[in-house]
């Protein structure tokens, strides 16, 4: 909970960016991420909803009120990576989708969208390299959930066989 509440502030950051022009960068630091989440991960249950229904809120609200030019800006990920302020919404949605399966609270990759699994498959085969993604078998989520380093017993390698595991991503 605390890594999706900490996200949402650092997606609010792009959103300010791309609003103002004035370069906000997710994280002060890789170090001052981790350093965020380990903060929160000690809060008590309350204070820890807050902050993340506080986070989203006012995500969402920053989110609603960025004008159409806006979107068009160009911002800089955590990664690195510079992408248009259209690619916020995916951002946000992907962190909390995957976190809400790591949540173990129920929610699994197979209750997630079709269309999120499709686009969070192509997505992340991009990000790893397609090359160092093997073909495998499996139903959407069970893909899906391999490929993003997650537990997903009904995946097999193409023409059959475990295959080899891959670190979590996100």
């Amino acid at each position: 909970m605390a890594h999706l509440a900490a996200n949402a502030d650092a997606v609010g950051n792009l959103v300010r960016w791309a609003r103002t022009g004035e370069e906000t960068p997710m994280y002060a630091s890789p170090r001052e991420r981790a350093a965020g989440i380990e903060r929160g991960s000690r809060l008590g249950a309350d204070e820890l909803a807050r902050w993340f229904t506080e986070s989203a809120a006012t995500l969402a609200a920053a989110m609603a009120e960025l004008p159409d030019e806006a979107w068009r800006a160009e911002v800089v990920t955590a990664q690195g990576r510079t992408v248009p302020a259209s690619e916020i919404p995916w951002m946000r949605s992907r962190e909390v989708m995957v976190h809400a399966v790591d949540l173990a609270t129920g929610l699994t990759f197979a209750d997630l969208p079709d269309g999120f699994l499709r686009a969070l498959q192509e997505d992340i085969r991009a990000r790893r390299g397609r090359d160092a993604v093997p073909d495998v078998e499996g139903t959407p989520a069970d893909v899906t959930a391999y490929l993003a380093g997650r537990p997903a017993a009904g995946v097999t390698a193409a023409g059959g066989g475990l295959p080899p595991a891959l670190p979590p991503w996100l």
